[in-house]
């Protein structure tokens, strides 16, 4: 049976089949092609689109626009000083008005609360950007760029280093549970994930033919992994406080060429981004004055090394973001 998203929100892979995530992944190489054609895309002329942006995102951003124009799409940017949601406006109220003016609401932010009430009460498709607990369009992205190197991901071994219970370490879970992957949280026990969510990844599993790990040691969680994935550890504007202990904590899970060794022979480097790789960034000359740490959660080496597909996977933002949109906004029935 063919699959239709039409009218759907995209606001954690936990609501979705492996089937619907693996039509999102497909759609999204089918998009890539045809854009790399220069096939004409617009195909939902006429649409507007709101972006909420309560965290600011260069490549999230980015990807929205670009997509959207390229559907034929209008849109508007709504940043935390250009919009009035949660403060003199509830998120209730804002759904409820944004729904009667648009097509389709993405939203970052902080409470997945606050994405589950936009959709809730919108009346459209609403696409969770990124909130603490969840960043589902980015796992289809990094599902693609994993299926572009592999050629298939059911079976195929990830490994997330750090903090394995934020957002990233969250999605991924569920990601790789859904899809039949080998998942691997390694990292310190203080920021696993919660073992709600591990207990329900692990019975998906069951279905799925996929496993979950969680591991503090380095070494068991690089062995044999077919791709080695990491983020940030800290982020402007925290308090000094969880920087020192986040790095204490964190240190043995920088992924290096020692790491990478240990994988698999074609493994492949995989990061979100931005990373603190080198010095070229303000949080990265932050952390080097006061701590010493030229390099953060992935040597320069490595993050430069033919092995890295991080740019791949930026890139891969903007095709899977198009085709979540494509999907839940009915292109397919046009």
């Amino acid at each position: 049976m063919a699959v239709d998203l039409t009218g759907r929100s995209f606001l954690k892979l936990l609501d979705y089949t492996p089937e619907e995530i693996e039509y999102l992944i497909d759609l999204s190489a089918r998009l890539k092609k045809e854009k790399k054609e220069h096939k004409n895309q617009k195909v939902l002329e006429g649409r507007n689109v709101a972006l909420i942006f309560e965290k600011t995102s260069t490549r999230t951003r980015s990807s929205f626009e670009v997509a959207a124009h390229d559907l034929g799409m209008g849109t508007t940017y709504l940043d935390p000083s250009g919009s009035q949601i949660g403060k003199k406006e509830s998120i209730k109220d804002t759904a409820r008005v944004l729904g009667r003016m648009f097509d389709g609401i993405e939203y970052r932010g902080f409470h997945q609360s606050d994405v589950e009430c936009l959709a809730e009460y919108s009346g459209v498709p609403v696409w969770n950007g990124l909130t603490d607990e969840y960043h589902p369009t980015q796992m289809i992205a990094d599902m693609l760029t994993v299926k572009e190197c592999f050629g298939h991901l059911k079976g195929i071994t990830l490994t997330f280093f750090g903090d394995t219970g934020f957002n990233m370490g969250n999605s991924l879970m569920v990601a790789c549970s859904k899809l039949g992957m080998n998942y691997r949280a390694c990292g310190a026990s203080k920021y696993f994930p919660d073992d709600e969510l591990v207990d329900e990844c692990k019975k998906i599993c069951k279905t799925t033919g996929g496993s979950v790990l969680l591991t503090e040691d380095p070494e068991e969680g690089a062995r044999g992994a077919d791709v080695l994935y990491t983020d940030v550890w800290v982020s402007m504007g925290e308090p000094e406080e969880v920087w020192k202990e986040r790095l204490e904590l964190l240190k043995p899970y920088q992924i290096n060429s020692n790491l990478m060794n240990l994988a698999s022979t074609d493994a492949i480097f995989m990061h979100c981004l931005p990373a603190y790789h080198d010095l070229g960034t303000a949080v990265g000359r932050a952390v080097y004055e006061k701590y010493g740490m030229k390099e953060l959660e992935v040597t320069d080496e490595v993050f430069e090394s033919v092995r890295s597909r991080v740019f791949d996977e930026a890139e891969n933002r903007m095709h899977s973001i198009k085709a979540i949109m494509y999907a839940t906004l009915g292109a397919d029935g046009k």
